[in-house]
């Protein structure tokens, strides 16, 4: 009697997980595909020939009257001239200093003006925005991602939203679930468990130490 209750139980665990392994692979299948390409891509991209040559382009955006006063007003005037609909990813600011080309000698040094650096990123763009206080325009330089870069940006986050971090955490958080999951289904259905257990070992092994060769 014993013996079938744990039977009927190990039955009933393998049901549900089979179920549970199946329904989130099932989550993760689309941006799996998209990491794996992209995680391929990156492990091998010094011998695989697939990126093409960005496109760089430079422009000039003139200010109107008055001049944006702070960085933040000229990100937000930036952002409406060149149309984005999201704000910039990061502002930076370089004080006023002394000019590198200046002669320390001199009795009146001249100062270089304090210069804004504005940052646009997407996964298919990399937008810059140059502004040297005092002048009446803003330099812009941007740069257009092939195909294989913007799924690299994707696989790194680049430019995108908290809501897609978030959406793959939940693809990282799947697939610890489907190995404990697979782990679990090996351990239940298969008899030589200590053959499993001793790949397992191998492979965790093996990570640890290219991991820990390379530090």
């Amino acid at each position: 009697m014993e013996r079938h209750l744990i039977s009927t139980a190990r039955a009933n665990a393998t049901v549900w997980l089979r179920k549970a392994h199946g329904w989130i692979g099932l989550w993760g299948a689309a941006l799996g595909l998209l990491f794996g390409f992209s995680g391929i891509w990156l492990n091998h991209r010094t011998v695989l020939p697939l990126q093409s040559a960005a496109q760089r382009s430079n422009t000039q955006l003139t200010l109107e009257s008055p001049r944006p006063a702070t960085p933040r007003d000229m990100a937000m005037w930036v952002q409406y001239a060149l149309g984005f609909v999201e704000p910039n990813t990061n502002v930076r600011v370089e004080k006023s200093r002394p000019a590198p080309w200046a002669e320390s000698a001199a009795s009146a040094v001249a100062m270089q003006p304090e210069h804004w650096i504005i940052n646009f990123n997407t996964p298919s763009s990399q937008i810059q925005a140059d502004y040297w206080v005092g002048n009446r325009t803003v330099s812009v330089r941007r740069t257009e991602a092939g195909v294989v870069a913007t799924l690299t940006n994707l696989h790194k986050g680049v430019g995108m939203p908290v809501a897609w971090i978030l959406l793959v955490d939940t693809l990282a958080g799947s697939m610890i679930l489907l190995s404990l999951s697979g782990l679990a289904l090996w351990l239940l259905t298969r008899r030589k468990r200590t053959l499993g257990l001793a790949i397992l070992a191998a492979a965790l092994a093996a990570t640890a130490g290219l991991a820990v060769a390379n530090l």
